[in-house]
């Protein structure tokens, strides 16, 4: 995956974002284990190197300064549900060593391979679980997904997993007007935001919800 690394610090540099060097080598190492893992467990429909590269790491990365200024500095438990290969939970806890980032997924080796990823890379705080989120018992001040399901079913299975104060966030295609319009009406919406991934001509949106 040496041959990312340019195009990965130019997406980088698009996205405002600075990684340090250590950082940049992690999210490289990362993609050359879902090269080598990821037909094996499949995990991901996309192996060729420079998609990869744009719709899954520079996709989830566009993420990290919205969350950023959200949820300002300092330690954070995040959930990323229906992790899958740990898109966008690996690139979230490789991005920020002081979150505590849990990918949960109901496939074992799915969640068995974020596991390896975090002995790989030496990531104390990424965990990787096999459960149902409606089995977790655990609060998290953010709950994030990546096609996981429609905005009703994403809130509704993980609503006991979100804290009190908490928000979730889903990651969208298009805005997702007849989704919003399911919500139930506990549940709201407070902000979408348009998404710009370099190198990806695709529409792409963050759905901010919290509890009413």
């Amino acid at each position: 995956m040496r041959e990312l690394e340019a195009p990965l610090r130019r997406g980088l540099a698009d996205l405002a974002l600075a990684l340090d060097d250590r950082q940049v080598q992690q999210l490289l190492e990362y993609l050359a284990l879902l090269a080598k893992w990821g037909r094996v467990y499949n995990l991901t429909a996309r192996l060729e190197p420079a998609e990869m590269l744009t719709h899954h790491l520079l996709d989830s990365l566009a993420i990290v300064e919205p969350l950023r200024r959200q949820c300002g500095a300092g330690p954070l438990r995040l959930l990323d549900v229906g992790s899958g290969a740990g898109l966008p939970g690996v690139v979230l806890a490789i991005c920020e060593p002081w979150w505590q980032v849990d990918c949960v997924d109901a496939v074992a080796k799915k969640a068995a391979f974020v596991q390896q990823v975090a002995v790989s890379l030496r990531l104390h705080n990424l965990r990787g679980r096999h459960a149902r989120v409606e089995q977790l018992t655990e609060r998290y001040q953010v709950v994030t997904s990546r096609a996981f399901a429609a905005l009703a079913d994403f809130t509704q299975w993980s609503d006991a997993a979100l804290a009190p104060d908490g928000v979730w966030l889903a990651m969208k295609g298009k805005n997702p007007a007849d989704e919003i319009a399911q919500l139930a009406p506990t549940v709201q919406v407070f902000h979408v935001e348009p998404l710009a991934v370099p190198g990806l001509d695709a529409e792409r949106c963050l759905v901010w919800l919290n509890r009413r």
